[in-house]
Formats: structure tokens, C-alpha cells, sequence
């Protein structure tokens, strides 16, 4: 039986896996966070190691504030990069195949076409430098790795944008969401199933590989507001509005929708519709 440990379980996708976990009867989870295990002291993680066989990881832990990243520029370092260091040299001399979380935000968001795993990185924020940071430490330092970049992510646990937006959508008649920033959101649980397809299929033979998971569609955080209202029945209007009228510290991706066609041609991962994914997420929360 092989021993899957999973880093930063509290968090939405760590949340989704624990809850798909008991399906995969040849696998024994290992549920960690940073109480359990701080990625920041390599020291523990060695330890770590050495008390638990594991085969693979699924590194789930990150720092997500980006606005606040701006700030806490040491932290958001330590935690995104400096920690996946860490953890990615104990996983190479354990022989331990590495799952790493990315996101859009290596990107700038000047593309304007689905980026492809090849295209040029170029992070606007603390946020997207140190993710950028993360994953060159992953395949500087991992023999068996794999980076799975998504965006907007979101989940019946945690919080993200589409609780977010019910909860203030039920206290208040109308809403501004910016309408000029498109990208694709993307379902935790449904991210949660294409690593266990990836995990379960993974071939020892081939290089460290990076891919891009997302629903399918592209759509604003605008249209994403709208949805949101209706498939909830909140009758709460969503107002659109430009990105410069509501400043924030760091800046986002005007553009961030990433081609799925290397992970479905690789993997034959099932890939479903954003607002499908929306509507079960929905559904399941009442």
C-alpha cells in the first residue's frame, strides 16, 4: 500500500482529497498542516520522512493572501519558496514523487490566448514571484516531480471568492465586480480527482513535468458573480466595474485562462464546465 502524504490539508484542495480519499482503497493518507508539519524547518520534514514511508506528496500548503503578500514579502518567500526547497530535496533523497500546486499568477496576463505549460513566465506580484520561486525550486531540486498550475480556485471549505459572494450577497442589494479581468474558475473537488487520475497513472520513466488544471470556459470575475447569484436564488444585483476603480496592492492577471490540452492528452483527465462544477459546488453547500 502506498503512503500519500498530503501538505496543507486544511486548506480547499487538501480539504477536497481528504474527502475523495476513502475511494482509493490501495492508497493509506497521511494528513498533515502546520501543526503537524512545518515545511518551513527542514529539519521536520527529515524527520519527518524518516518516520513515514512515503511514496508521494501532494503539496497542498502555500501562502495565499496575495494583497497582504505585497507587505509580507519575507513570508510569502519563506512559505512559497524557501519551504518547497525544503520539501522538494527531502522528497529527491527519498525517492518520493512530489505534487506541486501552482497558479495562474506566473503569468502577467498580457496573452490574451490560453497559455500553454511552455509560455513565458512573468509574475506582476509577490504572490505570483514566490509561486514562480516554488516551482523552480521543484525542478531544480525533485528527480520525480510534477506542478500542477490552476486559478481561481474555490471550494465548499475554506474561503474563496464564490463563499465569499453568497455570504454578502445574502446582507446586501448589489455588489461591484471587476469586469475586465478573465480568466477560468476552477473546483477544488474537480482538481482533487485529476491528481488522483495523475497519481495513480504516473510513469517513473518520464521528466518533471509542469500542467495546467482548470474548469473549462473563460469568463470575468463578473460573469463568475453573476452565475453565482443565480444558481444560489440571491436576489442581489452584480454591478460591473473596471479594475482600476477598485484598486487593490497587488496586481492580478487581466488574462489568466490556461489550455487544459497537455493534461487531457497526457492523462485523459475529465475536465468539466465551469458552471456545471459551479452548480454541484452550490448544491452541495446547502
Amino acid at each position: 500500500m502506498k503512503n500519500i502524504l498530503i501538505t496543507g490539508s486544511n486548506g480547499q484542495l487538501g480539504s477536497e482529497i481528504r474527502e475523495i480519499s476513502d475511494r482509493y482503497e490501495n492508497y493509506n493518507f497521511v494528513f498533515t498542516d502546520v501543526e503537524e508539519l512545518d515545511l518551513t524547518i527542514s529539519e521536520d520534514i527529515v524527520s519527518f520522512f524518516a518516520d513515514n514511508k512515503i511514496d508521494a506528496c501532494i503539496n497542498c500548503a502555500a501562502y495565499t493572501a496575495v494583497d497582504k503578500a505585497e507587505d509580507e514579502v519575507e513570508l510569502v518567500m519563506l512559505v512559497n519558496s524557501t519551504a518547497v526547497e525544503n520539501l522538494s530535496k527531502v522528497c529527491k533523497n527519498n525517492g518520493t514523487l512530489l505534487f506541486h500546486i501552482s497558479t495562474d499568477y506566473v503569468f502577467n496576463g498580457k496573452h490574451f490566448m490560453p497559455y500553454v505549460e511552455t509560455d513565458t513566465v512573468s509574475p506582476d506580484s509577490q504572490y505570483g514571484l514566490s509561486k514562480l520561486k516554488g516551482e523552480e525550486a521543484v525542478m531544480l531540486n525533485c528527480d520525480k516531480a510534477i506542478i500542477v498550475r490552476t486559478s481561481w480556485l474555490y471550494s465548499s471549505h475554506g474561503n474563496n471568492f464564490v463563499k465569499t459572494l453568497i455570504k454578502l450577497g445574502n446582507e446586501r442589494d448589489q455588489l461591484s465586480v471587476v469586469s475586465d479581468q478573465v480568466g477560468t474558475p476552477t473546483y477544488a473537488a474537480d482538481l482533487a480527482e485529476a491528481i488522483m487520475v495523475m497519481i495513480a497513472s504516473f510513469d517513473e520513466t518520464k521528466p518533471k513535468e509542469i500542467y495546467h488544471f482548470s474548469n473549462e470556459g473563460a469568463i470575468s470575475w463578473y460573469d463568475f458573480g453573476k452565475a453565482i447569484m443565480k444558481l444560489s436564488n440571491i436576489e442581489c444585483a452584480i454591478n460591473p466595474i473596471d479594475s482600476k476603480d477598485y484598486p487593490s496592492k497587488a496586481n492580478r492577471p487581466f488574462y489568466s485562462v490556461l489550455s487544459k490540452s497537455k493534461i487531457k492528452k497526457h492523462y485523459g483527465v475529465n475536465v468539466p464546465y465551469w458552471e456545471d462544477s459551479l452548480r454541484r459546488m452550490i448544491i452541495k453547500s446547502k
